[in-house]
């Protein structure tokens, strides 16, 4: 337990913390005595920096992980999410989130796209683009391919950090691009497992913004909409946090005279992502094979988790 009086005080996003001293300027080339504001967290000035600050306005995050933030008319306590206050006095948040997304598409590439990384080195198309293409001539549902994306446990909907990966259904016929397509369908897939288990807590999503590195990815982004039948807006600017955190910074300084400057001249809109009914309908069939999975293997899983970890502290010599 750490003592309270070791912690700081709690502050609002907006709220003036202190300023910075001599020392720190010194240390950084800021100027002394410019105001410090308390800030946020990283994901909460992801969410800002695409104007999801209205009840029932989604952010998800395509990052190395997969995270959402719900804003909410009120706290909705659940030992299933995370919810907090959010930014300013009276505001409210759901907060849950897959624990790969973007790290599970990098581990692939750096493990199994070999020709399209050395490809990139010498000037050819980016890896990740050149697995999308692969990927995009693969039909939805990867040709009878279910992926488990819990590569490194997972947190929300089913909080298991010993869950693991599964990849079920593969033949000789599969491909790469069949693989790599199927791990984009998984987070689509533990996406809606998390949206839909917002049920149970009377909130639901009304605009939905997406924001992050895998914004880029076309394929990823139609994937996600056809499986959980969202329609996703894509802001203009997806610079991320530090975007959101700028203008916190600028409100809190009073540059920004009011919240309302969001959405008249920080965020607009650049394209719109619509669920394609048809691809909703076959992911609909697939997607009922994924929620029965984790159920039907959470034992073997714990067990594999269990000797892994057994089996290498031996050869290691690492102990418990």
């Amino acid at each position: 337990m750490v003592p309270l009086d070791l912690l700081p005080r709690l502050a609002w996003s907006t709220e003036i913390a202190g300023t910075v001293t001599p020392e720190a300027a010194a240390e950084t080339g800021l100027k002394a005595g410019t105001p410090v504001n308390a800030g946020a967290g990283d994901a909460a000035a992801e969410a800002v920096s695409v104007g999801v600050m209205a009840p029932g306005d989604l952010m998800i995050m395509y990052g190395s992980t997969l995270f959402f933030i719900l804003v909410t008319e009120g706290p909705r306590p659940d030992p299933a999410v995370w919810a907090t206050a959010y930014l300013f006095p009276g505001s409210y948040d759901i907060a849950f989130g897959m624990a790969t997304s973007g790290s599970l598409t990098k581990w692939f590439r750096d493990e199994l796209a070999g020709y399209e990384v050395l490809a990139e080195r010498a000037g050819g198309p980016n890896a990740y683009a050149a697995l999308a293409d692969l990927a995009r001539d693969v039909p939805p549902g990867s040709d009878g391919l279910v992926t488990l994306p819990y590569f490194s446990g997972e947190r929300t909907p089913i909080n298991d950090p010993d869950a693991r990966g599964l990849v079920l259904g593969l033949t000789l016929r599969h491909t790469r691009g069949h693989l790599y397509r199927s791990l984009l369908e998984a987070t689509a897939y533990g996406a809606r497992h998390n949206l839909e288990s917002l049920g149970s807590l009377g909130a639901a999503a009304k605009r939905v913004v997406a924001v992050g590195g895998g914004v880029r990815n076309e394929l990823w982004l139609q994937i996600m909409s056809d499986v959980t039948g969202q329609r996703q807006i894509v802001p203009e600017k997806a610079v991320g946090a530090s975007y959101g955190d700028a203008f916190l910074a600028g409100l809190a300084a009073g540059i920004i005279p009011s919240i309302d400057a969001l959405h008249r001249k920080w965020v607009t809109t650049e394209r719109i992502i619509e669920p394609n009914p048809a691809n909703a309908l076959i992911y609909e069939e697939y997607f009922s094979v994924y929620t029965s999975l984790y159920p039907q293997t959470r034992g073997a899983m714990h067990r594999l988790a269990e000797l892994g970890r057994r089996y290498t502290a031996k050869r290691t010599g690492q102990f418990p």
